[in-house]
């Protein structure tokens, strides 16, 4: 999943990872922090971290990697755990297996 953190911001620190979610799919666990879907919608946002509470888009990685809300030049760093995924399966892009950064 593409996990971008808001902080009161359109655009912050992003990575991809891989998430597990709880029954109702409402709730998202990605290492050990835990998101409780936002009823209603936040601003620009769709979940809350529930320890510190702040806001976070979170959705699926794209194929032509526009993953961010809102174009940005900043990085989005892969998870070591997914990287050979996502650059073969998802973007469709064996020859960059190696980059960590998006």
């Amino acid at each position: 999943m593409y996990i971008e953190r808001k902080a009161g911001a359109l655009t912050g620190e992003a990575r991809i990872g891989r998430v597990t979610f709880n029954k109702t799919g409402r709730t998202i666990f990605y290492r050990e922090q835990v998101f409780r879907r936002i009823v209603g919608g936040g601003f620009k946002s769709n979940y809350c971290e529930e320890a510190t509470g702040e806001n976070y888009w979170i959705s699926g990685p794209k194929r032509r990697g526009g993953d961010r809300m809102y174009g940005s030049a900043l990085p989005v760093d892969i998870d070591g755990d997914v990287r050979a995924e996502y650059w073969h399966d998802i973007r469709g892009m064996p020859e960059r297996l190696n980059d960590h950064v998006a």
